[in-house]
């Protein structure tokens, strides 16, 4: 049987609404497609450091997952995106900010 899945825009809101929850702010920096998006997530720790996770399916388990796209200098984790978004305009780039490096993406209902 196939997994259902949530239209992109209707996961976003709804990750962005679970980091409000816990006070973590976050921002959509590019606005792909509603419907069937990809979604990257950056990190931005305030130090001048970022990460950037994509999702990827697991092929050993069929599970999804958050992989680390790119990690580093700021800068050059915004070059990584901005390479992405040339790819793909159907992206969407979701920026959070908080020091600690919280991000909730290894909690239930978001992998």
């Amino acid at each position: 049987m196939a997994e259902a899945r949530l239209a992109t825009g209707f996961w976003v809101a709804a990750y962005r609404r679970r980091l409000a929850l816990h006070d973590i702010p976050a921002f959509v920096v590019a606005h792909g497609d509603d419907t069937a998006g990809a979604v990257l997530v950056k990190l931005n720790t305030l130090d001048g450091r970022a990460r950037a996770f994509v999702r990827r399916y697991d092929l050993a388990t069929g599970a999804l997952r958050w992989d680390v796209l790119a990690e580093g200098a700021e800068a050059e984790v915004d070059a990584s995106l901005a390479r992405q978004r040339s790819f793909d305009s159907d992206l969407w780039v979701i920026e959070i900010e908080d020091r600690a490096g919280r991000h909730l993406l290894d909690e239930e209902g978001l992998r």
